[in-house]
């Protein structure tokens, strides 16, 4: 039997971070689903962390537009992952999956977060991907908006106003 390959060009992949559970707000819910639903509508595929709070709103959203979800887990047991996510990648790396993360993704945009979010900006930043803060949403990603995260100057992490926006200025960072 021959497989006739169709067009393989890679999609463009999005990881969106930001708040887990502990700390993440009904409004934080609600633009981390806007973003999910604009990346899918864009033709990106969502990457995340796979679990609860900006992770799961985001993938939420991205599924109910009929985009594609990927989640990557710190724990080896896929069942941890949220129902939102097409793809699961347990990874069994606990924290370290951070670097998974940021390096699967082609960009990252960010609602609010902790330290946890600050790891996987920081990897990112490490690996020059374009970042795109959401602004107003609280967390260690606002006090980067416009900024660098160091001497280096690897990459100006930029601000947006709303999750239409971030994702628009993500896909002009990548495709630049």
């Amino acid at each position: 039997m021959m497989l006739i390959m169709a067009d393989m060009t890679k999609r463009i992949q999005i990881l969106v971070i930001g708040h887990n559970d502990n700390g993440c707000t009904p409004e934080h819910e609600k633009i981390a689903y806007e973003t999910g639903s604009e990346i899918a509508k864009s033709g990106a595929v969502l990457i995340s962390g796979g679990l609860g709070g900006v992770m799961r709103a985001s993938c939420h959203g991205a599924r109910d537009a009929g985009g594609l979800t990927v989640g990557i887990i710190p724990q080896d047991d896929p069942t941890f992952a949220n129902e939102f996510c097409d793809i699961v990648i347990p990874s069994g790396m606990g924290l370290t999956r951070d670097f998974l993360n940021a390096l699967s993704a082609d960009g990252i945009i960010v609602i609010g977060g902790g330290s946890g979010t600050l790891s996987e900006m920081a990897a990112a930043y490490m690996h020059k991907k374009p970042m795109v803060v959401i602004k107003n949403t609280g967390g260690v990603s606002q006090q980067y908006v416009d900024k660098y995260l160091d001497h280096r100057n690897n990459v100006k992490i930029l601000g947006a106003d709303n999750p239409k926006d971030a994702v628009k200025l993500i896909l002009s960072k990548i495709t630049s």
